[in-house]
């Protein structure tokens, strides 16, 4: 018999906020973290913008947790995770933690992209005597899972799942199978990315998909018609997902609910979407009586368009009232991590019954022809969300989110 699945505990560390309060208020109140990149020189890049998070919040953060920083991808996840598992109940306060039977299965799009990097230049600079045996375990995509997994003690299956940018939508999507098929009572959910290196962030810089807009605050523009590309963000958002029963009988705050979960493949194109494959995964999810729609919304013409007719073509004549958000405008696209900090942005939005404004949409591309909310917040008055991720490879994920308790 299929189990509800419960969402006990929220972590979230991006530009916008490393607490779920920060970043509910941030999101509500229009306030966005993009900005000029301070990690790294950018005076040879075509594009010097981003949204970081604060490194003296996440220096603090791994302080309380007594670690040091590693990888930006690893270190952002231990701080979400902690907040998550503290919320949910399962964690008290520093290490050392008693080892329970938690699984942890996260996204990623860079994986570790700073220990690369950093193994790069050592072999450049020094050939291979320069590469220390700690690269070896550091450049692991699955040392984000595994680190998370030995520091908090959680002796669960650990993995990483790495689709492009729906990595976090599918890490989630399995663990809520995991735990409505009886596999997995528990598990740790989300994805991390930490990306703004000279290597990673360099690349991106020449595929042209990032906006050139010289005003950081008004560069992300999802749905606009004056769109001209996405804007990086680096950061992590982490779930915990359970059986409802259990979350019940151990008295956790039940934060809401994984109603439905759908995934396909375009099998047309490595970069270019398919509004067809997207509807297979929204129809896969798709539950009645839908309130809105927090969308992929990368803010590049090609993505929103092609958002926009899988939308429409679903939904129907429902899309003229089912009211659809993007948030990449305020913490940027954070890649394979992006359905997991979105998702964490739709369960507050059904907490508070109500869905944040789309920051710089302020002339709607009439060609995207969905309800698009506006430049102020709106009550949410249908209490189910779903969550669109879209990836490179034709991976499309969708989540169907609902209230708690």
């Amino acid at each position: 018999m299929a189990r509800r699945v419960a969402v006990t505990g929220l972590g979230v560390a991006c530009a916008v906020g490393t607490d779920v309060e920060t970043f509910w208020d941030n999101l509500v109140a229009g306030r966005g973290g993009v900005g000029k990149l301070k990690s790294l020189d950018t005076s040879a890049l075509k594009v010097g913008i981003g949204a970081e998070v604060d490194a003296d919040t996440v220096r603090a953060g791994l302080k309380r947790l007594r670690r040091r920083p590693t990888d930006r991808a690893v270190d952002l996840g231990l701080v979400a995770a902690a907040d998550a598992l503290e919320a949910a109940g399962l964690i008290d306060g520093a290490p050392p933690h008693e080892p329970q039977p938690v699984a942890v299965i996260l996204g990623t799009g860079a994986g570790s992209a700073e220990s690369h990097t950093t193994g790069h230049q050592r072999f450049h600079e020094r050939g291979v005597r320069g590469l220390r045996p700690s690269t070896v375990p550091r450049c692991m995509y699955n040392s984000i899972s595994a680190g998370i997994s030995i520091h908090f003690k959680l002796t669960g299956i650990n993995y990483v799942v790495v689709s492009a940018c729906t990595s976090a939508t599918n890490a989630i999507g399995m663990a809520y199978r995991m735990v409505r098929d009886g596999y997995a009572d528990t598990v740790l959910s989300g994805g991390a990315d930490g990306f703004f290196d000279p290597f990673y962030f360099g690349i991106w810089n020449n595929l042209g998909v990032m906006s050139r807009n010289p005003d950081p605050a008004r560069a992300c523009r999802p749905f606009d018609a004056d769109r001209d590309g996405t804007v990086f963000g680096e950061g992590a958002g982490m779930l915990v997902v359970e059986s409802w029963d259990r979350a019940r009988r151990r008295g956790a705050r039940i934060r809401g609910e994984v109603v439905g979960y759908g995934e396909s493949s375009d099998a047309s194109h490595l970069t270019s979407p398919s509004a067809e494959g997207q509807a297979v995964a929204m129809r896969a999810a798709l539950p009645a009586d839908l309130g809105a729609v927090n969308a992929h919304g990368t803010a590049t013409r090609a993505n929103d368009l092609c958002e926009s007719e899988s939308i429409r073509e679903v939904l129907g004549d429902a899309a003229d009232r089912v009211a659809v958000s993007a948030n990449k405008s305020y913490f940027g696209h954070t890649l394979g991590t992006s359905g997991a900090i979105e998702a964490i942005a739709a369960l507050l939005g059904i907490e508070q019954a109500l869905l944040p404004p789309n920051l710089n949409l302020e002339n709607p591309d009439p060609e995207c022809d969905v309800r698009l909310v506006g430049s102020e917040p709106e009550r949410l008055e249908r209490l189910l969300v779903m969550k669109n991720s879209f990836g490179f490879g034709g991976s499309n994920g969708v989540l169907v989110l609902g209230p708690g308790e």
